[in-house]
């Protein structure tokens, strides 16, 4: 090639390339919550719409409620998985998009994903709750339950549940409003949602128990999660023994 040529053909080889990076770097600053898999189209599932008024009282439910850590063998249904995830997270006020339990500021830093081994009318595979729509947006095929019992310091509960519901937190969108409360904040509300986890549980007659024992770092990469996005609980759901 002719020297007069190179010059500007290696000029737009670097504007081809700075306009590339400059793409990049807006798209993962309009996605910085969120994993490179999130980039792209995402697979999901519209669950059942959940149901608000049940044959078991909340006087009962607050009575049965106790912590099951062993769980028969078989399938729960996608309704149960449905009303489960509803009662963690789901919206009750669509105008304002209040939801389940409270939140400081209503600002939600939680983040529910979904371990699903043995639910009926879903594959197996990690998911992500979306309570805007009361969808799971699929996120890995497979069952991972194996990965999260060696996280989770080998527990059985894990391991044999029809289902993992996993809390997450992002601790920056409640730091921005309260700052040095903030971590106070986000404990408080996972505490409020696991509860609902609980009694909607024992109204469905089927069984769970929080676990907060467990390697962060082994989680957070089991869960593929973005920088920022921390584990909190873990509660595995399956039939009562």
């Amino acid at each position: 090639m002719d020297v007069k040529w190179k010059i500007p053909v290696i000029i737009a080889v670097i504007i081809l390339l700075l306009a590339t990076l400059i793409i990049i770097l807006v798209l993962l600053h309009n996605n910085r919550n969120k994993g490179w898999d999130e980039l792209v189209e995402t697979k999901e599932y519209k669950l059942s719409e959940p149901v608000k008024k049940g044959d078991m009282s909340l006087e009962e439910a607050i009575s049965n409620r106790r912590s099951i850590r062993t769980y028969s063998e078989g399938k729960i249904g996608e309704r149960d998985l449905s009303q489960l995830l509803w009662a963690a997270q789901g919206i009750t006020d669509e105008a304002e998009g209040l939801r389940t339990a409270p939140s400081a500021g209503a600002l939600y830093p939680l983040e529910i994903h979904v371990a699903i081994a043995a639910v009926e009318g879903l594959e197996a595979g990690l998911y992500k709750y979306d309570p805007s729509g009361h969808s799971l947006l699929l996120k890995k095929n497979g069952d991972i339950r194996e990965d999260i019992y060696n996280a989770a310091l080998r527990q059985d509960s894990i391991k044999d549940a029809a289902a993992v519901i996993i809390y997450c937190a992002v601790f920056e969108r409640t730091a921005a409003r309260y700052k040095d409360r903030a971590a106070q904040y986000v404990y408080i509300e996972t505490g409020h949602s696991a509860q609902n986890v609980y009694l909607q549980a024992e109204a469905l007659n089927l069984g769970t128990v929080a676990i907060g024992a467990f390697d962060d770092e082994g989680i957070k990469e089991v869960l593929d999660l973005p920088k920022g996005e921390e584990p909190v609980y873990l509660m595995p759901i399956g039939k009562k023994p």
